[in-house]
């Protein structure tokens, strides 16, 4: 299972989320605590982030080392800084490529994603099934094999068929069509996501027929004031509140939060 990181708040530099913590995500990919399956994170990592001014497009940063050996990202994340930003390492499941199209965040204009979890058996039961809905251009849109990127189209389409709809409404439908999809062919899925448009997080803790993968949030740490961090495991000790299994969870920009429990 992948680990991963979600900030909104003041801008600070990446390398205050990405090292300087105690159980940092760099700590995270080589000593990770909550991992439901595999060992350690070591197949490729991305970082996302939105310049702190105006409303450019986001930037990413990915490599398929194992981020303890990413020479260049501990003297980037000393220059970046940004109010949001997106973090992951990966445990690619097996079978699935070691390559830079398969490494996260994934990106459509102004939205970022990532995934902690899998489609059980992907290529051989739900791959065509997600690919025969989505439209021609997000249908081509995709770049890479992974499960994850799957999920991150079938949200992308929702929202190209939605104008009006929002990322939490197009996450919620595109949870909800999975586990149609996994019912049918009678596979089991885990789907923790962190999505954001630059002024916005928007999280799920969720899974079906499989135990949920941990995720965490916490606000107004005195470290971190005035900013919510949303994380795979805590960290630094600090006071995390659970994300409840079965949830989205929503960050404005005013940081307040919203929990929507999922039937």
């Amino acid at each position: 299972m992948c680990r991963l990181l979600g900030y909104l708040g003041p801008a600070i530099q990446l390398d205050h989320l990405l090292y300087k913590p105690e159980h940092s995500l760099v700590v995270q990919s080589y000593q990770p605590k909550e991992m439901t399956s595999g060992v350690v994170n070591a197949d490729g990592l991305g970082i996302g982030w939105y310049p702190t001014e105006g409303n450019a497009d986001p930037f990413t940063y990915k490599s398929t080392v194992p981020i303890w050996n990413d020479t260049n990202l501990p003297e980037l994340s000393r220059y970046i800084q940004s109010k949001c930003a997106l973090g992951y390492v990966r445990s690619a499941t097996a079978g699935q490529a070691l390559d830079l199209s398969n490494c996260q965040p994934f990106r459509d204009n102004r939205l970022l994603f990532i995934h902690n979890g899998n489609i059980e058996k992907f290529r051989s039961t739900l791959y065509r099934p997600i690919r025969d809905r989505l439209s021609d251009a997000v249908y081509q849109s995709i770049n890479g094999t992974t499960d994850s990127e799957h999920i991150f189209a079938l949200i992308v389409n929702t929202l190209q068929a939605l104008p009006d709809t929002t990322i939490a409404k197009a996450l919620e439908t595109t949870l909800m069509t999975l586990t149609e999809l996994a019912k049918a062919h009678s596979v089991s899925f885990s789907g923790n996501v962190v999505i954001s448009d630059g002024h916005h997080l928007i999280a799920s803790r969720y899974a079906h027929g499989t135990s949920t993968p941990s995720l965490y949030w916490l606000r107004d740490d005195p470290m971190y004031p005035n900013a919510v961090i949303i994380a795979s495991e805590p960290l630094f000790t600090g006071n995390w509140n659970s994300c409840p299994e079965s949830s989205i969870f929503s960050v404005g920009e005013n940081l307040e939060v919203y929990i929507h429990q999922l039937v």
